[in-house]
């Protein structure tokens, strides 16, 4: 219903700029009450529009020209037959110019324009808006420096896994049947939770006697050495130490660290 009012107005503003264009043409008297009247009618019609001036930023004063289009060409025309010469070509040359304006405005629908304009332009903003929305959405997928590294992320370290809040820092084929892994806490300047070794056992399939969690030498409790697997047994000989068997441990993992104590034990019958 107030779509076809305003179709209405909006026709019955043209005809009546068709006659003041029309009237102007013989009488220089119409010209000041025209373009006030002009004035007046773009004034009102943006006044019962709000959709036009309270449109987006990015496309206000685009849809205001568009709306005020048609009033400010009137008004060009009628201060154009003013000056113009009185003349039989001057004459048919405005006549001309203000049945172009009639039936561009009659056609074209400057009004309507701008509020399908205004349409358009907030169902933009409104499908971007949602689409950033759903981006935003979207967790964001942790970086791993290696494959090895993504394993632990995704396997061990998720809510809910075995060791969640721990990254892996580093790793070692320590032999055939044993692996070194380096933890660490993902919050810098936190321990390393507690990693369940039943937990761990339970999700490699690895009995809990074969896997062993304890301090790297040197460091502090953001860190921990993670040895799963047989350890490969020591053969007597010149230069075999603990402090090798940890070098050759922390050589790819921790690179620059050092043994600064290490204990002796013999291993259970059982366990070689």
């Amino acid at each position: 219903m107030l779509a076809r009012v305003r179709a209405t107005a909006g026709r019955v503003a043209t005809v009546a700029g068709a006659v003041l264009l029309t009237g102007g043409l013989g009488n220089d008297a119409v010209t000041l009450p025209g373009i006030l009247a002009t004035v007046a009618a773009a004034g009102i019609g943006l006044a019962v529009n709000p959709k036009v001036w309270r449109a987006p930023a990015s496309v206000r004063w685009t849809a205001i020209s568009l709306y005020t289009g048609p009033h400010a060409g009137c008004a060009v025309l009628l201060v154009g037959e003013r000056l113009a010469p009185d003349t039989g070509v001057s004459l048919l040359v405005q006549a001309a110019a203000a049945a172009l304006w009639t039936g561009a405005t009659w056609i074209l629908r400057p009004g309507r324009t701008a509020r399908e304009f205004v349409d358009e332009a907030l169902a933009q903003e409104l499908a971007d808006a949602a689409k950033a929305e759903e981006v935003a959405a979207v967790p964001v997928a942790p970086a791993y420096d290696s494959p090895q590294a993504q394993w632990w992320g995704e396997r061990f370290a998720i809510e809910g896994g075995v060791a969640p809040g721990t990254v892996l820092l580093g790793h070692r084929q320590v032999g055939e049947q044993c692996l070194a892994l380096v933890i660490g806490a993902q919050k810098r300047g936190q321990p390393v939770p507690d990693i369940s070794k039943p937990g761990l056992s339970a999700e490699l399939d690895l009995p809990e006697e074969l896997i062993d969690i304890r301090p790297v030498p040197g460091r502090g409790a953001g860190v921990r050495l993670l040895v799963l697997g047989q350890r490969p047994a020591a053969e007597a000989g010149p230069g075999d130490s603990d402090a090798e068997v940890w070098a050759e441990i922390a050589a790819t993992a921790m690179p620059g660290i050092e043994l600064i104590e290490a204990t002796t034990y013999e291993m259970p019958q059982e366990l070689t």
